[in-house]
């Protein structure tokens, strides 16, 4: 981080103080034009309206390739199941690693704006691939000639360049667009910091409603019309969201990027270091901040002093040799109080941050338990067959549903108890879907236990065929579920962002993904353990290829139990949590 010149840089935010008094925001924020954001004409709903259109598009388009890629990979590529559920993994896992890049970029250099256009301008282009890859056989064989049995190499590596690049462009604009969307609200007005938690509700809102669509119209496309067609219309999507974005320019509020995230933490860590053996002052205020009303991090606002973590404080020590006179300041011996709070608030997070990832997991179980246990289940209701995959647009029902209740009823109940303007804070929201998580986890159990009692009444145990139990039944886990999701999923985003620094806010919101991510991996070590400890000789174990000779009612106990103690582990923490305190500029 560049300190060696302050006086234009206090200039600047002296300036915007002055005139946030007269119709500008006081976070910080400029226009399309570099000049502080008018109040009036910039931000709100206007602007952050056309990023939720942006993630609604980009989002069909992802979820449509998502959705149904195995099939796209045995069916036309005439891979394995083995090999398809691989390369679905990989491209998910990039997909999730991802946003870390585009918050990066973001945060340090490039702003959220300009990286969201560069990464969806490779979302785009990728989709071009894809299309190209499921064009060429019509173009070389015929129309009829869909699938080839050995294929192209070329139109196989066409398809998997544009496979991750989309992985990548998807993946990296997503906290960018996100966190983009946020800043469209100033959180030194109290009106617009209550719209900013409506936006959150109504960016998930979208967001499944895409999922929906996709899962629905768009793969019926690809299964009946042919993947030209689904490639074309997702294509056209990406574009659509793309142009939106780009189309709004002159409505956004602009945060500055403020330097490498990562140099500044470093810099900490040093100059902590460094300090080891001296001792800290007995009033925080002579700790080294940058003088005047702005922040020497470029975009941000100062942060108060808090208490804990006192190490870190070292780094703040004013020294001879680190500040030998204000434009001469050496940022790996000296840091300010700001800086220093900025590492502080990432370590205060993660304790949150790791006990929701066990909440990720269960989540997960709705692509694979739940679908592998409506399998074993009657799947007609009267004359009409519900597939096990298809349930579980209830959850998805459940989200659309319960999001405009949550704001226009729970909202106000909750308010009449808190005197809260949102009702609960994201940590209580967060703390009530790890709750909702684990009761679907119990009923999913309790549905089980009695679909294996039937098959033992039935004698149908070494059978590997569906008990005469309704499909119908496992609607409250998916609900629970579903509802799980609009509690934990948008308070924990709500809370990365409100929490994270002015500058590090991109890379919080990707840390939001991280966490989906980590989820994953996490739910592929506990699966991978069960057949360890559960199965012995003839005994086949909590989750054999035949679910009748199983125990699966045994493994969702053993998750709400988990589910339970980590419920407790973050209640402990969420109790202890230090908000954060910023200055206004």
């Amino acid at each position: 981080m560049d300190t060696t010149d302050k006086g234009p840089l206090l200039e600047k935010h002296s300036s915007t103080s002055q005139q946030s008094t007269a119709g500008y925001t006081g976070d910080g924020s400029v226009c399309i034009r570099g000049i502080p954001a008018c109040r009036k004409d910039t931000g709100n709903w206007k602007a952050c309206s056309l990023t939720i259109v942006c993630s609604f598009c980009l989002y069909l388009a992802y979820s449509s390739i998502m959705k149904n890629l195995v099939s796209y990979l045995t069916k036309v590529l005439q891979e394995t199941n083995l090999a398809a559920a691989k390369d679905l993994a990989t491209w998910q896992g990039t997909s999730y690693l991802a946003p870390l890049v585009g918050a990066f970029l973001a945060d340090s250099y490039l702003g959220n704006y300009r990286t969201a256009l560069i990464f969806c301008t490779i979302f785009f282009l990728g989709m071009m691939m894809l299309l190209l890859s499921a064009a060429l056989p019509l173009i070389s064989t015929g129309p009829q000639a869909w699938i080839i049995p050995t294929g192209p190499v070329s139109s196989k590596y066409i398809f998997f360049v544009g496979l991750y690049m989309v992985a990548l462009g998807y993946g990296a604009q997503k906290p960018c667009v996100l966190s983009f969307g946020a800043d469209q609200f100033d959180d030194t007005d109290e009106v617009e910091r209550t719209k900013k938690s409506s936006f959150f509700n109504w960016y998930y809102f979208t967001v499944n409603a895409a999922a929906l669509i996709s899962g629905t119209i768009i793969v019926w496309v690809q299964d009946h019309e042919g993947w030209v067609w689904g490639f074309a219309i997702s294509t056209a999507f990406v574009a659509l969201g793309a142009g939106t974005l780009f189309f709004g320019s002159d409505t956004y509020r602009f945060q500055k990027p403020g330097g490498s995230p990562l140099a500044r933490v470093c810099q900490v860590l040093v100059a902590a270091t460094r300090n080891f053996n001296k001792d800290l002052p007995c009033d925080s205020t002579a700790l080294y901040e940058f003088l005047g009303q702005g922040s020497a991090i470029q975009g941000s606002r100062k942060l108060e002093h808090t208490d804990g973590l006192n190490f870190f404080d070292r780094a703040a020590i004013v020294t001879p040799s680190g500040c030998e006179s204000p434009r001469q300041l050496n940022s790996w011996e000296i840091c300010t109080v700001t800086q220093v709070e900025e590492l502080k608030i990432l370590i205060r997070m993660l304790p949150i941050w790791s006990t929701v990832i066990l909440y990720s997991a269960v989540q997960e179980h709705m692509f694979s338990t739940f679908i592998e246990q409506g399998m074993v289940m009657e799947k007609h209701v009267g004359s009409f067959e519900i597939p096990a995959a298809s349930f579980q647009s209830v959850q998805v029902i459940t989200v659309l549903l319960l999001i405009p209740f949550y704001g226009r009823v729970l909202v106000a109940v909750f308010r009449n108890f808190t005197g809260r303007t949102n009702g609960i804070t994201p940590l209580q929201r967060t703390g009530v879907g790890l709750f909702l998580s684990m009761l679907s986890m119990m009923s999913a159990a309790v549905v089980e236990s009695n679909r294996l009692r039937i098959a033992q009444d039935k004698g149908l145990v070494h059978r590997q065929v569906a008990v005469p139990m309704s499909i119908l039944w496992q609607g409250p886990q998916y609900m629970l579920l579903g509802a799980g999701e609009v509690f934990t999923n948008i308070g924990l985003s709500e809370f990365l962002y409100s929490e994270s620094p002015d500058s590090m806010r991109s890379l919080c919101m990707a840390f939001y993904f991280a966490n989906i991510a980590t989820g994953n991996y996490l739910n592929s070590f506990i699966l991978s353990l069960v057949p360890v400890f559960t199965a012995r000789g003839d005994i086949p174990g909590w989750i054999p290829g035949n679910l009748n000779e199983g125990h699966l009612d045994r493994f969702y106990l053993m998750m709400a139990g988990l589910s339970f103690l980590n419920l407790l582990a973050f209640m402990f923490c969420a109790t202890r949590y230090t908000n954060v305190k910023r200055l206004h500029i």
